[in-house]
C-alpha cells in the first residue's frame, strides 16, 4: 500500500542508506592519494593531484610492520579457518545424522556460545592459555579462534547437511566405504557453498579482529594487521596518509579472498533454511 502511493520512497531509501554506508568509504581511499596536510586541511576532498607516496612509505618503513602484519594475519587466519571448516564440518555432519535428543542438546549447547560476547570470556581464555604456555603464542590465539567460531561452522554446516540425500552416504556404505570415506568423498564435497560461507565469514571476523590479537599474542610478541594499523599511530603525532594506505592494503587481500568464493556465498547460507 505504501509503495503504491509513494513509490519514490524506498528508492530514495536505498539511495540514502547507500550513501551512508559509501561516506568513510570514500573518505578512507580519497586520503590514500592525498599528501598529510591537505588531509587535515580538507579530508573530503579529490586527491589532485594524486600521489602514490603514502603507500610507497608503508611498503618500505625501516620496520617492516605492514610485511610483519600482513604475514602474521596470513598465518593466523589461514590456520584458523581451516581447522574451524575441517572440525565444523565433520561435527556438524555427526550431529545431523545421529539424531536423537542428545544431538539436540549439543547443538543447543553449542549455539548458545553464539550468545556470549568474546570480550566476556576473553579474562579466563587469558587463564588458561597461560596455564597451557600459550599465551604469547600464534598457537594460543589459533586455539582460542577455533575454540570460539566453531558454533558458527558448525551451524551453518547443519543447516546445509540437512539438504543432501542420507541415500547418497547409504549407498556409498553398501559399496563398501567406511565412514571416513563415505565423509570425505561423498558428503564434503557437496558442502562447498556452504565451507565459502563459512571461510568468508570466519575469516573476515579473523582477519578484523583487534582486541583478541592484542590482547593474546601481547605487545612484544607480533602484530597482526588490525594492530598493526594502531601500532602505527604515534602518541604525540600520525602519519594520517600513512594510516589510510595501510588500512586500504590491509583491506585488499580479504576483499579478493570474498570475491574468489563469492559465488557459493549466499547458496552455502540458505542450503538448509527450507529443509530440516
Amino acid at each position: 500500500m505504501t509503495g503504491d502511493r509513494a513509490p519514490w520512497l524506498r528508492p530514495m531509501v536505498a539511495l540514502a542508506t547507500s550513501v551512508l554506508f559509501f561516506v568513510p568509504l570514500y573518505v578512507a581511499l580519497v586520503n590514500v592519494f592525498k599528501d598529510g596536510p591537505k588531509i587535515s586541511e580538507s579530508p573530503a576532498s579529490l586527491p589532485i593531484p594524486p600521489t602514490l607516496d603514502n603507500v610507497r612509505s608503508v611498503l618500505t618503513r625501516p620496520d617492516r610492520l605492514f610485511w610483519v602484519s600482513l604475514t602474521n594475519s596470513v598465518v593466523i587466519t589461514g590456520l584458523s579457518i581451516i581447522i574451524l571448516t575441517v572440525l565444523s564440518a565433520m561435527l556438524g555432519h555427526y550431529l545431523v545424522r545421529a539424531g536423537g535428543r542428545w544431538s539436540r542438546v549439543v547443538m543447543l549447547l553449542l549455539l548458545s556460545g553464539l550468545m556470549i560476547p568474546p570480550q566476556v570470556i576473553l579474562l579466563p581464555i587469558t587463564r588458561v592459555l597461560q596455564t597451557l604456555h600459550l599465551m604469547t603464542t600464534v598457537q594460543g590465539l589459533v586455539l582460542f579462534n577455533v575454540g570460539y567460531y566453531v558454533p558458527f561452522g558448525v551451524f551453518v554446516f547443519a543447516g546445509f547437511m540437512r539438504s543432501i540425500p542420507v541415500e547418497l552416504e547409504e549407498a556409498a556404505a553398501i559399496d563398501g566405504a567406511g565412514r571416513a570415506t563415505v565423509f570425505w568423498r561423498v558428503v564434503f564435497p557437496l558442502l562447498r557453498p556452504a565451507s565459502a560461507s563459512v571461510l568468508i565469514f570466519l575469516g573476515v571476523w579473523i582477519w578484523n579482529d583487534f582486541l583478541n590479537p592484542l590482547i593474546i599474542l601481547g605487545p612484544g610478541q607480533g602484530t597482526t594487521i588490525t594492530t598493526g594499523i594502531y601500532r602505527s599511530i604515534g602518541q604525540y603525532q600520525a602519519d594520517f596518509g600513512g594510516v589510510f594506505a595501510m588500512m586500504l592494503l590491509a583491506t585488499l587481500p580479504v576483499l579478493v579472498f570474498y570475491l574468489f568464493l563469492q559465488r557459493h556465498f549466499v547458496k552455502g547460507l540458505t542450503g538448509g533454511a527450507t529443509k530440516g
